[in-house]
C-alpha cells in the first residue's frame, strides 16, 4: 500500500487545466514537483463526459505540500469560499511569488502594508483559484507554509468557530492554535463576536477559517474538497459517517459529500491512483464502473487487491 504521507490534501477541481495548471503552480514556486498523473479509463464516459487515456488528475507538492487537481468538467468554478495561504520567508519570495501568480490573474487585495502584517495581499489566478500571501515575521517558521483557509459568508457566516469545534472533533492529532474574534473596538457590528481568523489543525495538518468581515456571499462548492487518505475500509466506514452527519445526502457520490457547513470532501482509500493506473485496463474499468454506482467507497468491490 502506498505510504501516506499527508492525511488531507486539498483537490482543486478543473474542467480541462488540471496538468496545465499544475505545470503552471509548480513552474511558480521553487520547492515544487508533479509526484504522478492518473487518465480516464474506457469505463463511466457516460456520467464523466470524459475521453479514455485523458488525464484525470496530476497529484504535485509545493513547498512540500501535497495538492491534487482533478479534471471533472465546467460543473464547478473557484471562489474566495477557500484559497491557498502561503506563509512567506521574505519580501523578494513574496515578490515572486506575487507576481508568478498574479500573472493572467486578479488582485483582490493589493500586495501591501496592513495592520496585521507588514507584506500581505490576495489574489485570483488565471483559473479562479484564490492566493492569499503574507511574509512571516515571527521568530518561528512553520514546517507546513501552505494551507487551506475556509473562508465563511452570506448563509454560513458566523459559523467559523462551530466549524472548527466540529472538524477537531473528527480528526486526530487536533487542536486549535488560536482564535481572534471581532471585537467593539472594530466598529464592525456586522462581525461583531465572529471569527477575525483562527488557525488550527487536523491529523497535525495547518488549516486556517475566518467569518467574513462584510456582506458577502461564496458559497461553498466542490471547486474545492478535502480528500481525506484512509488506510482501509474502518476508516473510511469512520470519517464517511462523522463527516456526512447533517450534510447533504444528494451530494454522496463516488466517495464525496458535502458536511453540515456546505464543505466538500472525499473519503478515499490510499492509493487510489494505482487503482485506475494499473497496466491491466479491464481491472481499471470495472474498478470505475464499480467506484460510479457508489456513495460510500467500498474497497472490495474496487479490486483493489487484484
Amino acid at each position: 500500500m502506498k505510504e501516506i504521507h499527508q492525511k488531507i490534501v486539498p483537490c482543486l477541481w478543473f474542467d480541462t487545466e488540471a496538468e496545465e495548471a499544475a505545470d503552471f503552480y509548480t513552474s511558480v514556486f521553487s520547492n515544487s514537483k508533479i509526484n504522478s498523473r492518473t487518465r480516464y479509463p474506457e469505463a463511466g464516459q457516460e456520467i464523466h463526459q470524459k475521453e479514455a487515456g485523458s488525464i484525470m488528475t496530476v497529484e504535485f507538492e509545493l513547498e512540500g505540500y501535497h495538492l491534487l487537481a482533478l479534471n471533472g468538467g465546467p460543473h464547478f468554478k473557484f471562489n474566495p469560499s477557500v484559497s491557498l495561504f502561503v506563509m512567506c520567508r521574505n519580501e523578494e519570495e513574496i515578490n515572486n511569488l506575487w507576481q508568478g501568480l498574479l500573472a493572467g490573474g486578479n488582485e483582490m487585495m493589493p500586495l501591501d502594508s496592513y495592520d496585521w502584517s507588514p507584506r500581505y495581499g490576495w489574489l485570483q489566478d488565471r483559473y479562479g483559484l484564490n492566493w492569499q500571501l503574507m511574509i512571516d515575521d515571527s521568530e518561528y517558521h512553520p514546517e507546513q507554509r501552505i494551507c487551506p483557509l475556509i473562508f465563511f459568508t452570506g448563509a454560513r457566516h458566523g459559523k467559523a468557530e462551530a466549524a472548527i469545534e466540529f472538524y477537531t472533533s473528527v480528526f486526530e492529532k487536533s487542536k486549535v492554535e488560536g482564535i481572534q474574534k471581532y471585537e467593539k473596538n472594530d466598529h464592525n457590528e456586522y462581525a461583531l463576536g465572529k471569527v477575525k481568523h483562527a488557525q488550527f489543525l487536523l491529523q497535525g495538518e495547518t488549516f486556517m477559517a475566518m467569518d467574513s468581515g462584510m456582506e458577502n456571499d461564496f458559497p461553498f462548492n466542490e471547486a474545492v474538497s478535502f480528500m481525506v487518505n484512509c488506510k482501509d475500509q474502518a476508516e473510511i466506514d469512520k470519517y464517511w459517517q462523522l463527516l456526512t452527519e447533517g450534510g447533504d445526502p444528494q451530494a454522496q457520490q463516488c466517495g464525496w459529500l458535502k458536511d453540515k457547513f456546505g464543505v466538500s470532501w472525499q473519503v478515499a482509500p490510499v492509493g487510489m491512483e494505482e487503482i485506475f493506473n494499473q497496466p491491466d485496463r479491464e481491472k481499471a474499468n470495472r474498478a470505475m464502473d464499480a467506484m460510479m454506482k457508489m456513495k460510500k467507497i467500498e474497497l472490495d468491490q474496487l479490486t483493489i487487491n487484484q
